[in-house]
């Protein structure tokens, strides 16, 4: 039976690759700033409707949804990059 040659001693042993740059911390301001876009856009979309689509602001009409959807959507993407 033949036996197994095992390691060439030629070719060096596995080294790990080299671990990657740990992630920094978000700054200071980031949770409060995603919060308060949370927060806004929810505010916006429930005055608009409450007030009969007279408020935030009344010029704009159905507009008012979509800068409320906005805020919340900037809330939103901000908190996939949270750490």
């Amino acid at each position: 039976m033949p036996e197994s040659k095992g390691r060439d001693r030629k070719t060096p042993a596995y080294t790990p690759p080299p671990t990657s740059k740990a992630r920094e911390p978000n700054p200071t301001w980031w949770v409060p700033a995603f919060v308060t876009l949370l927060i806004l856009g929810l505010l916006w979309i429930v005055i608009y409707y409450i007030t009969e689509y007279k408020y935030p602001i009344e010029a704009i009409g159905v507009w008012n949804l979509g800068i409320g959807f906005a805020l919340l959507m900037g809330g939103f993407i901000m908190t996939m990059r949270w750490r």
